[in-house]
């Protein structure tokens, strides 16, 4: 009896919340943190504190291991067979260009605000919980989907790794399901476990697992770079149709498509919170290893096109069907072995990555708390790893790569284009000086700015008129310098000395506003070259989250803010009357709590 009572009031409660949404989510969805209550308060709400070990060569090498084994088995052979052809190393180049200056932005936020949230983190602080949310949202969906499309391409290469041609034949038909999901992977599902009890146990051993991994993987690729042009031929780069059969709309295409290959480097800003001297150590991680990589990637995929012509290659497991195919069978069992070795660095410096999304996300008390508890011991977000590593490990088993492929591109280049976003307005509304630009300025300009953006990558998409692409370009670039030397030179010397105060701390993006500029407009633009069908999925994808948030998040951000707010008010004033004159700062400190623009 006792049981329905309290069911009968928790429905009651909850009820009554809902009936109070349209108040909290005015109340909630703009409301930001300063990077101090972001670094200390918040970080506290997780128990334990997760422990500083990680120095720049660990996050060169996570960086490093989480896009290589991505990016070069996953989506090189499909994008070069159908959209790039020999032109797919151009591809990784713009992919990587749109990177860099993604990875750029992150390393300013990074070190600013040096914990394991990512994307979440920097933009909740800058345009308030709902769009921290949705970024974090979108980012977990990235790391779930595409670390259960790696896993599955693990067992591909690892039957060639053991001599046998058929990518499925370690795969478990099932008659009567629909297709693409009636090929049960259990080796990747097995994959995925033993790689979420190592996360588990400790991040230092973890990372170092993966740099030794990382070290022979890149020793391997220099062994088919090596090999595929020495048995390659240049030939094969222009025949049967060029080096860009597609065009360059396929060429573009393709950039879109390969953009899922460079979700590692968000990985080694989410460790942020665990690195010795985050100012000088995480722009050499996060930068060098998108450097890195996007270098290995291009001789990667040359050597690919190189051993046969594009139309030739394999969807699947594409290295080993290239070695076969020309009689290297023997090359094609170390490429098995030596792909799915580094399909398991990648997934497992992914695996970080998604754990310490949630464990901030659960930190914000936008998801259950539970999830945000660090292990005491281990100094590891324990039950976000464990929750996720299931959650991934059941979408391995069922889902094919060409489903989700495509939405986690344009989950990627949507959260990569708000960073960009944040930065501008962070730098230049934000900032504490008091010559900061006016929010709406600024606000106007990023507008301006993606609406240019959107018309110029819809006018290439549908073939339009050369004039208005001139147009539009022109217009993005006129913008920009309006702002640059209107807004921000008008403000030049308050600015400068605010910068200069923060380069002894803090490193800060070059050439503002130019970097996060251009990584807008390459954002959009390779968002727009995506299929109708990856925009439907993401729009359910995103309703889905929208009402979670609406039916939960809100609901537990507001009464648990309010909760902590009556704390400190109640702690002040049992503290009065041992020392009145503390009253106004404690008032103070509850009021600023939460703030909102």
């Amino acid at each position: 009896m006792s049981n329905i009572n309290n069911m009968t009031i928790m429905l009651s409660n909850y009820f009554h919340s809902l009936s109070q949404t349209p108040h909290r989510l005015r109340k909630r969805v703009l409301a930001t943190w300063t990077p101090d209550q972001e670094s200390n308060q918040v970080r506290q709400r997780s128990g334990a504190d997760m422990k500083r070990k990680l120095k720049w060569y660990d996050l060169v090498a996570l960086g490093v291991g989480g896009m290589l084994g991505v990016g070069v088995f996953v989506t090189t052979g499909s994008v070069a067979l159908h959209h790039s052809g020999p032109s797919v190393f151009i591809s990784y180049i713009i992919a990587g260009i749109s990177a860099l200056l993604s990875s750029l932005c992150y390393t300013e936020f990074a070190v600013q605000v040096p914990v394991a949230g990512g994307a979440f983190s920097y933009l909740r602080l800058t345009f308030g919980e709902f769009m921290g949310y949705f970024a974090g949202a979108n980012i977990l969906m990235e790391y779930v989907f595409s670390n259960a499309a790696v896993a599955r391409s693990f067992t591909e290469y690892l039957s060639f790794a053991f001599g046998q041609n058929d990518p499925n034949l370690w795969r478990v038909e099932v008659h009567g399901m629909p297709k693409n999901y009636n090929m049960l992977d259990f080796p990747a599902v097995a994959l995925i476990l033993l790689l979420t009890l190592c996360l588990c146990h400790s991040t230092k051993e973890s990372s170092i697992l993966n740099l030794i991994m990382t070290i022979f993987h890149v020793i391997f690729f220099g062994f088919i770079i090596v090999a595929g042009y020495y048995n390659g031929s240049a030939k094969n780069l222009v025949s049967p149709k060029g080096i860009a059969p597609f065009g360059v709309r396929g060429v573009l295409d393709g950039a879109a498509i390969v953009y899922f290959s460079y979700i590692g480097y968000d990985s080694a800003s989410t460790m942020a919170e665990e690195v010795k001297h985050p100012y000088k150590n995480l722009p050499i991680g996060i930068v060098g290893s998108v450097l890195i990589t996007t270098f290995l990637y291009c001789l990667m995929a040359l050597s690919l096109c190189m051993i046969l012509p594009y139309n030739k290659i394999s969807d699947n497991a594409s290295y080993s069907m290239a070695f076969l195919k020309i009689g290297w069978n023997w090359a094609s069992n170390i490429v098995g072995a030596g792909a799915s070795l580094g399909i398991v660095a990648s997934l497992l410096v992914a695996m970080l990555g998604q754990a310490r999304y949630l464990c901030v996300i659960g930190r914000a008390r936008l998801v259950p708390s539970w999830l945000a508890k660090v292990h005491p011991s281990t100094g590891t977000p324990l039950n976000a790893t464990l929750f996720l590593g299931l959650c991934t490990a059941s979408i391995a088993l069922f889902t094919e790569l060409d489903i989700i492929i495509e939405l986690v591109s344009i989950g990627t280049l949507m959260v990569f284009y708000l960073v960009a976003n944040a930065l501008i307005y962070r730098r230049y509304s934000i900032t504490q000086n008091t010559h900061n630009a006016p929010p709406l300025y600024t606000l106007l300009f990023l507008f301006l700015l993606s609406l240019t953006s959107l018309c110029f990558s819809l006018s290439w998409k549908f073939n339009q008129q050369w004039w208005a692409l001139l147009l539009f370009g022109s217009l993005i670039i006129t913008i920009t310098t309006f702002f640059q030397h209107v807004v921000v030179v008008h403000n030049s010397n308050a600015l400068v000395t605010t910068l200069t105060t923060l380069q002894q701390e803090d490193w800060l993006v070059p050439f503002m506003p130019w970097p996060p500029a251009l990584s807008i407009f390459l954002n959009v633009f390779l968002m727009t070259t995506l299929k109708v069908i990856s925009f439907q999925r993401f729009a359910i994808w995103s309703c889905f989250i929208t009402i979670f948030y609406v039916l939960y998040g809100v609901h537990s951000t507001y009464q648990a803010e309010e909760i902590e707010m009556m704390t400190i008010l109640n702690n002040n004033n049992n503290n009065d009357t041992n020392n009145p004159s503390s009253t106004t700062d404690s008032n103070l400190q509850a009021k600023v709590e939460i703030q909102v623009h």
